[in-house]
This record gives C-alpha cells, structure tokens and sequence, in this order.
C-alpha cells in the first residue's frame, strides 16, 4: 500500500507503526535546479521566444518554495497573458507577470485608486524598496509597484540569491527592518496611523517570535525551545501539567519578542530619514511609473535619471496601435430621375 499526505501532523499513531504504512518518503519542495527542469517540461507545451534556458533560470531563482503546480500554472498563465496581448510567443515579461499573478494575485489596472490613497502607497513601497536596497543581508529588490494586486494595494518584489536552508541571525534583522519600512515612510509624510501596513507587522511579529522561542536567538531564553510544534508531535508525560512553560518564560518570551522588534523599528526610522531624498526621488518615480525594476530602484537612489515611457505614454502607444474601426459601406446615392427606383444596396 502506498499514501500520499501534506499533513502528515494529524496522522493517527496506528497508521505509521511498524506494521503499517511503515517506510516514510519526505518528499520536499523542488530547489532551483528541480524548478528549472520543472519549468523545461511544461514549456514545451506552449511556444516561448528563445532563448529559452535564462527566461527560465531566471523564472526558477524568483520562485522559491514553490510546488510543481505552482509552476506548471505560471507557464499556462503566462501563454494566456501573451494571447491576450496578441503575441506570436511568450516573453520574459509574460512569465514574471504571471509568477507575480500566481503568488500575489492578478493585478488590477483599472480599479480606481484616490489621489490620497496612491500618494500614501507610493512612499509605504518606496520605504520598503530603498531599505531593501541599503541593507546588504536582505534580498535583492526585484520589482515595486503600486498597481493594487490581489488584496495589496501595491508591492515590492523580491528576488532570493538563492534557496535557503536555514536564516541567518542577519538576514532575520534585515528582514523585520524591511517589514517595518512602510509605516515609517508613511509616517515621515505626516499622516495619521492606518490599516495598510497589518501583514508587515504580522509577519514581523511572526519573524521575530521564531526567532525567539525555535531558533534561540535571545540571549535571555539561551538554546531552548519554546516553540508548540514539535512538543504537540511528540508523545510525552503530561502528569497534569498543562503548560510546557511558566508564566514568567512567556512574559519574558513576549518582552523579548518586543525588544526585537522595537529595536529594528528605531534602527529603520534612522535609516529612512537619513535616506529621506531617496524615498522622496523613488516614491515620485513610483507616482510617474507606477512600476520599477530592482535596477531602476538603484539608479534613482544613486541620482540617475530614469528615461522609459510614462504610463500615460504607454496607453497613448496602445491606442495608437490600435486598428481603426471599419467603415461600413454605404450606397451610392444618385441623382432621381423619373426612372429610377432610389439607390441600390452595396452587396456588402
């Protein structure tokens, strides 16, 4: 007999003993490598412009912990977003649109946004974008944009250097500074607290909890876990207690988690306002553009001007390649004359 689970956490003891479904095959997520040869077999469905191996490379690297599904539905999306645009075959720019459609959503360009609303969205993702860019621990900044997308009203893309294994105490720190960019860079413009940065403090409170309680990154707690997961998996003698730590572990564990976080929000307010040129330059870029690559990031931070279209140029573009509507045939009118029955109707 031979199963197949993802959740192999609610499994029943009886299932798994010796005797059973015995022989267990971890089957993890494909790395690099495994995602290009995923992609390879895919594509092969649909035609793509060569050449074919960097698009894909590329694809593979800005995708980590994605599934073989997950794949195989961004090279369908892909070949329906180059369809739709009237290609004769899918490009670079039609594979990362729908990566970016599979993991975050469709990008919605017609939906209205408030002058106010798109300001404040500007300068939350130019924060993270430039943050991003100074800190060398984080990723690199692959893409920002403030086309609402799914439930965000804008976003700052990533592109891994490579799949991690495990995170460094560094690369954890960078990361809680980048989460906290946002509300900062809003703050600086003046304006009243707001809803917009709830999944960059959910994921830094989560982030700096792991760091705390399962990867002993305080020096108050020491190398100990305190973490819910494995204790749950694990059999073990409860003799009535029902906790697995004291009420002063967990205040302690809350204080530290705060100390964390408290300390990187203090650390990107400094680097934000000594960068405060910066985000201006790439949050008016972001206003002009409404979308910029990682290396348009770095040159406006480093006082290059950009020269590519506005997106008001763009849409002037597409209308002018546009084929004018066709004329219907009218008949010709002549002149009435005693014999005449009026004008006759084109075939057409």
């Amino acid at each position: 007999m031979i199963a197949a689970t993802n959740r192999s956490d609610v499994l029943d003891p009886a299932l798994i003993r010796p005797g059973r479904f015995d022989r267990q095959v971890y089957v993890p997520l494909p790395d690099v490598k495994g995602r290009f040869e995923i992609l390879k077999v895919h594509a092969q469905k649909v035609k793509i412009q060569p050449p074919l191996d960097p698009k894909l490379h590329r694809i593979a690297r800005g995708t980590p912990l994605f599934s073989g599904a997950d794949l195989a539905a961004i090279i369908n999306e892909s070949a329906l977003l180059a369809t739709l645009a009237g290609k004769d075959a899918v490009e670079l720019e039609d594979l990362e649109e729908a990566r970016d459609k599979v993991r975050w959503g469709r990008a919605k360009r017609s939906r209205v946004v408030d002058d106010k609303d798109r300001v404040l969205t500007a300068y939350h993702e130019a924060g993270h974008a430039i943050v991003q860019s100074l800190l060398k621990d984080a990723d690199p900044v692959h893409k920002v944009s403030i086309i609402p997308r799914g439930p965000y009203g804008g976003a700052t893309f990533s592109l891994p250097e490579k799949d991690r294994m495990t995170y460094n105490r560094s690369y954890a720190d960078a990361t809680l500074r980048v989460l906290c960019a946002g509300r900062i860079a809003e703050e600086l413009l003046g304006h009243d607290m707001n809803s917009g940065a709830a999944g960059d403090i959910r994921q830094a409170t989560a982030m700096a909890r792991m760091m705390i309680t399962e990867w002993g990154m305080s020096d108050q707690l020491g190398f100990v876990y305190y973490g819910d997961e494995a204790l749950r998996q694990t059999p073990r003698m409860d003799f009535g207690l029902s906790k697995d730590f004291s009420d002063r572990t967990s205040e302690t564990i809350d204080a530290e988690v705060k100390r964390l976080i408290d300390a990187a929000y203090a650390d990107t307010r400094r680097m934000v306002e000594e960068s405060r040129e910066k985000l201006e330059a790439v949050a008016q870029a972001l206003l002009k553009y409404e979308t910029l690559s990682g290396e348009e990031v770095r040159q406006i931070m480093a006082g290059e001007a950009l020269d590519k279209p506005t997106v008001a140029d763009l849409i002037a573009a597409e209308q002018g390649r546009r084929p004018a509507s066709p004329q219907v045939a009218r008949p010709v009118q002549k002149p009435a004359s005693d014999g005449d029955i009026g004008p006759v109707p084109s075939p057409a």
